[in-house]
């Protein structure tokens, strides 16, 4: 059996992740730990992994305790940038333990994402919209960046010409925010759960793939398969599609 501590386990998320545990005929969920949990060897009981789905501000220093603790960790919470990452990536290499942070879990959004990167190159425009319920406290969305990275990394090993847009006057910042020259639009409203949309488009077509969590359990599958696939993917691992060998 594989003993998982969760982290933020009384969160939307995290409650989630404890229900899938109990499911995993493979699985034991030893320990459940929130914000007035100390992160220490005796409230951890024995777990080799854990999985973290708590707030931006408190993800970083959650995984170096934890990695300190001697565990593995499945990282599900957003807000992470290159020298947070920098810094993860480093104190695995010192513990000798693994790290899997995913901007999703959903494997029909890991796909989207793929599939956004391997059509960009094709397409003379592309723009991103996330879609989450209003109680998301970032924007725009973990995924919703990845993608928009995704598209511009695509494009810029294509050598692609910068995409088109003639605006010149937004006061209001309707044409979104811009990732590495993508735009990402971002929508809360209320009774969404998770979703995105990634237009292409050329003159006389477009191409629109879109992804739509309804449920949290959608997240359920990719969070045991990097709970699964951590020990043998060593170091820091960015984004599920390297644990379904998708690169």
């Amino acid at each position: 059996m594989i003993r998982v501590a969760v982290i933020g386990a009384s969160g939307r998320m995290g409650s989630t992740v404890v229900e899938a545990l109990a499911a995993a005929p493979d699985m034991e969920c030893v320990a459940q730990c929130d914000a007035d949990t100390p992160i220490a060897s005796e409230n951890l009981a024995g777990a080799s992994i854990a999985v973290d789905f708590t707030t931006p501000s408190a993800t970083e220093g959650n995984v170096h305790a934890l990695l300190d603790a001697g565990l593995h960790v499945v990282v599900g919470t957003t807000g992470w940038d290159e020298s947070s990452l920098s810094r993860v990536r480093e104190q695995a290499t010192l513990t000798g333990r693994n790290v899997i942070i995913a901007p999703n879990f959903a494997i029909s959004a890991v796909l989207a994402m793929h599939f956004a990167a391997l059509a960009a190159p094709y397409f003379e425009s592309a723009e991103v919209i996330e879609l989450h319920h209003p109680n998301k406290v970032d924007a725009p969305s973990g995924t919703a960046l990845a993608t928009a990275q995704k598209i511009a990394h695509a494009r810029g090993a294509a050598e692609c010409a910068p995409m088109p847009d003639a605006t010149t006057s937004d006061p209001l910042g309707a044409r979104g925010g811009l990732v590495e020259g993508v735009p990402v639009h971002s929508v809360r409203l209320r009774g969404l759960v998770a979703h995105e949309e990634i237009l292409l488009g050329n003159a006389g077509e477009q191409l629109s793939i879109r992804t739509d969590c309804f449920d949290r359990v959608s997240f359920m599958p990719g969070v045991l398969l990097a709970v699964r696939s951590i020990e043998r993917l060593p170091g820091l691992t960015v984004g599920l599609d390297t644990v379904m060998g998708l690169v």
